[in-house]
């Protein structure tokens, strides 16, 4: 086929737009996560200076000093939970509008552990601080110090989604059995959440899909006892898809917790 000079610059532009598209469409895929715009919430505390209380949670990391995530934790309301998909997201705020924040304003950085359920009980204006729909913050009362005095119990604040700056690879503790297991991702960086999971052993030979049980845990009914194991991860915010290899080996055990060398940024 001949194609005339003016033909052939209009193919050329269209080209030229389409690999356009596909390199913004690859860097919305596989780009850093960037801090989202700041929003007005709430802000309270539960448990003592110790944050003895806010250990466990909904999400499942256990024992959060051991974990990595230490004090600058919250559980959220119930909007923002979102059951479980926005477990391991990180936040920054300060607070704002009260005589209790302190006055540099100082801003603190946050993981999301934990749950903050609905008190029916109570209105949303006077009590029911995580009730629907709220956008609130229950924050272990070591971080809350850090921003207002802690005699306020409630302060408003301005927040932000921000990338969970992580040490090292995410970690997988693996528990079940040999036809049932469940693994609880911690650790992730980058926009620091898990919407989708897959397990492959080396003996499957293909990715098993996993389903969320609850939190940051997925489960698979198949059976992998005896197989080394890899992951696959999806970040829901961003769409970042990792593979782990390798991650536990074949003789792994219920319990224990293994890291991957790479990671979300």
């Amino acid at each position: 086929m001949v194609y005339h000079t003016g033909m052939f610059s209009s193919l050329k532009l269209i080209a030229m737009v389409s690999i356009f598209v596909t390199m913004l469409s690859l860097r919305a895929v596989n780009g850093n996560f960037q801090p989202s715009a700041w929003k007005s919430a709430h802000a309270t505390f539960y448990g003592d200076e110790s944050a003895s209380e806010t250990m466990g949670g909904a999400c499942g990391y256990g024992n959060l000093f051991n974990n990595g995530y230490g004090t600058a934790t919250a559980a959220l309301s119930t909007v923002m939970f979102n059951n479980g998909k926005a477990c391991g997201t990180c936040y920054q705020m300060k607070c704002v509008n009260s005589k209790w924040c302190y006055s540099e304003s100082p801003t603190i950085t946050i993981t999301a552990t934990n749950l903050c359920p609905p008190n029916w009980y109570q209105a949303s204006d006077n009590g029911g601080w995580c009730n629907p729909p709220r956008s609130h913050f229950d924050l272990s009362k070591p971080v809350f110090m850090k921003f207002a005095q802690w005699k306020a119990g409630i302060v408003p604040v301005q927040y932000r989604r921000v990338p969970c700056q992580r040490r090292g690879g995410m970690r997988f503790t693996l528990t079940g059995n040999s036809y049932w297991l469940l693994v609880f991702v911690m650790n992730v960086g980058g926009a620091g959440d898990v919407s989708e999971m897959w397990v492959r052993g080396n003996k499957s030979g293909q990715w098993i899909s996993m389903s969320r049980n609850w939190g940051a845990s997925f489960q698979a009914f198949s059976q992998l006892g005896g197989q080394s194991l890899c992951f696959k991860v999806k970040s829901g915010t961003t769409g970042q898809l990792l593979q782990a290899y390798n991650v536990a080996p074949s003789y792994w055990t219920g319990g224990h917790t293994y890291e991957a060398n790479v990671n979300f940024h």
